[in-house]
């Protein structure tokens, strides 16, 4: 989607730029309603959704607006801040086009299958949040759509369920084969705090976050992310037909969740060398999200610190996602005094890393990876401080709630 991204988004701004490009909108401009969703960034607990594991992720206040005129007839128009617009029909969908739309058909096509009412608009979208960084645009996309989809009602179904069928729309639609995470942190986000989900049983509570000790911190590579043209659905298979194999010894074993660091040896014996360095990250990266959350909760930010790096590291070395700028960005950070813990996040293969620092140090971070990454990467990074914020909703026009 060639949207423009922006600093700072204001609802009333939003509505007088969907004035200018629909009549309806300029003659009845108090019916305009307004929606956002946040993008996230995953502390750590990567490669684990799909695999039925543990996720740690925060919805961050880089996001996705929509203003948008309910209409009474099917279809769908949204115009890309600063683009041309995209139409299609709610009761012929049709196949996906390969473009940023396909989300947002995908998600009314998903929701219609799921017997949710849906309306015919015409909206604006911008955003704060940059695409294909590794911060989940495509599931901020399809929450913010599935709220404007919704008409003038909310969905009528809760947060956790709506991020179920988003994710519906991604897999099967979209054709990229991701786990909940992104859309649960989208949908369920909350204030101050990182969500802790269990992708088999989908249990979550909240793991209050230190801000006084600690701020977010992402650095963007400046190398976009494509996971439908990546290797991200390889990596799935992978670990799916090592389950496959290692079931055919023990039943219990559905997924790899089911297995600890205490079976590695084990599982050696029966899948073949690579299969096995996909397993080893899983495996270990489940033991690394509950050490991560202890480590919050104990304030042991040298804990903090070690289980990042073994992150980062079994993401670049078993599981093959990481990339030069990202161990670069990672390498820069951790050799910066202040900063607790650093590693890639999201996917993989180019984005974002997410970086733990202490808030005397985060002008230091700024300021030496953009004197040092420039020079030995040849890319222009991007460093971005966030906060976590609440899951997708409406805004208020008078601009309440908007990040809260």
């Amino acid at each position: 989607m060639e949207a423009h991204v922006v600093d700072v988004l204001d609802p009333d701004l939003l509505v007088r730029r969907l004035a200018e490009l629909e009549p309806a909108a300029r003659q009845r401009p108090e019916t305009v309603r307004v929606v956002r969703a946040p993008g996230r960034v995953n502390l750590i607990g990567e490669h684990t959704d799909y695999n039925g594991g543990y996720v740690l992720p925060v919805a961050i206040g880089l996001e996705t607006w929509i203003a948008y005129l309910p209409t009474d007839d099917r279809r769908v128009t949204l115009f890309p801040d600063g683009g041309d617009p995209a139409h299609f029909d709610l009761d012929a969908i049709g196949p996906r086009r390969e473009t940023w739309i396909d989300y947002v058909a995908g998600t009314a096509r998903a929701m219609i299958e799921a017997g949710m009412a849906t309306s015919g608009l015409c909206g604006l979208i911008t955003a704060t949040l940059p695409r294909e960084a590794g911060l989940s645009s495509s599931a901020s996309l399809e929450l913010a759509a599935a709220w404007a989809l919704s008409g003038a009602d909310p969905p009528s179904i809760d947060s956790l369920g709506l991020a179920r069928i988003c994710q519906r729309a991604e897999n099967d639609y979209v054709g990229v084969q991701c786990g909940l995470m992104d859309q649960f942190a989208v949908a369920c986000g909350q204030p101050g705090a990182a969500m802790l989900l269990d992708c088999r049983s989908l249990a979550s509570r909240a793991i209050d976050l230190p801000q006084d000790d600690l701020t977010l911190v992402i650095c963007h590579t400046g190398s976009s992310r494509r996971l439908g043209t990546s290797e991200y659905n390889a990596r799935r298979r992978q670990c799916e037909r090592s389950v496959r194999a290692l079931a055919h010894h023990r039943p219990d074993v559905r997924s790899l969740r089911d297995l600890g660091p205490d079976d590695l040896e084990w599982v050696a014996s029966v899948v073949d060398a690579e299969s096995f360095r996909r397993c080893r990250h899983v495996i270990t990266e489940n033991a690394r999200v509950l050490a991560t959350v202890s480590a919050i909760e104990d304030g042991d930010l040298n804990q903090l610190g070690r289980v990042f790096a073994e992150s980062h590291a079994s993401l670049r070395d078993d599981y093959e996602v990481s990339s030069a700028e990202l161990d670069l960005l990672v390498d820069i950070a951790t050799r910066t005094p202040g900063v607790v813990a650093a590693r890639m996040t999201g996917g993989g293969f180019g984005g974002c890393t997410v970086n733990l620092v202490r808030p005397d140090a985060v002008d230091r971070l700024r300021e030496v990876v953009l004197r040092e990454y420039p020079a030995r990467a040849g890319l222009q990074p991007t460093v971005l401080t966030v906060m976590a914020v609440a899951g997708a909703g409406p805004v208020d026009r008078d601009g309440a709630g908007a990040t809260s």
